[in-house]
């Protein structure tokens, strides 16, 4: 199976993943946003959608959504995350969550899952710790937990500086969040990630340990922040379905 960022017009095939969730009745769900002020997942365009379609392929309910600060909207949306850029985020997930139910009630609101990468990690992550009676299960990728460590000037233009804001900073950042966690989360991360460096899965995987709370690390050694082996991110493909398989999907539910 290949699938990748060289190879978006190709989505995963692996004859041995089952397709778990496709039974009778309503459908779990998978939230897979970006959310960042960085970028937008909701596009006309098809190859947008193919790693998506992938995961609707295997029986969920697939819901993208852009929320506060995503560009391309307006000035007014773009500085409404001034200084609350993961609260906002996350709220507005849970509000596209629901509205997508209310829309199509064949939504199985007591199965739904999350998962993204970069900025899309963070918010994942931000679900499971925080939203933990809506999103039940999180696969982060590359996520940034603690913003004090990540890009100075990316940071300070949302946040504003650290030392005239640190309650911002706190509030924003996983660490203090650890003892909280009580659904599945799975971190992933390259090792050779030069953009959010691997401190950060590593401090919170540290905090979550500490409390005495199970969760899953999957490290990628030879990876930056983007994996581009397309082994490698097809086999991160089925490692995830696995993952999200068995809190959503368990044999006969």
């Amino acid at each position: 199976m290949s699938f990748g960022p060289a190879n978006r017009n190709s989505a995963p095939r692996c004859s041995s993943l089952p397709v778990t969730c496709q039974a009778a009745g309503k459908l779990p769900v998978l939230m897979d946003p970006y959310g960042g002020p960085a970028g937008r997942r909701v596009l006309a365009a098809l190859d947008g959608y193919v790693s998506s379609q992938w995961w609707a392929n295997q029986g969920y309910a697939v819901v993208i959504a852009d929320g506060r600060g995503t560009p391309g909207r307006d000035p007014a949306w773009d500085h409404s995350i001034h200084l609350d850029k993961g609260d906002a985020a996350l709220a507005d997930q849970i509000v596209a969550l629901h509205a997508a139910a209310e829309a199509f009630p064949d939504l199985d609101l007591r199965r739904v899952g999350i998962r993204g990468w970069s900025y899309g990690g963070y918010l994942s992550a931000l679900a499971v710790l925080r939203r933990p009676d809506v999103f039940h299960v999180a696969v982060a990728g590359a996520p940034v937990t603690d913003v004090y460590l990540y890009d100075t000037h990316y940071q300070e233009r949302f946040l504003g500086h650290p030392a005239e804001h640190a309650d911002v900073y706190d509030r924003g950042s996983l660490i203090a969040d650890a003892p909280n966690l009580s659904r599945p989360l799975m971190l992933i991360h390259g090792l050779a990630d030069d953009n959010v460096l691997p401190a950060h899965t590593l401090r919170l995987s540290a905090a979550l340990v500490a409390a005495g709370r199970p969760h899953t690390v999957l490290p990628l050694p030879a990876a930056s922040h983007m994996p581009t082996d397309t082994n490698v991110v097809a086999n991160l493909f089925a490692l995830q379905a696995e993952f999200l398989a068995r809190a959503l999907c368990p044999p006969g539910g």
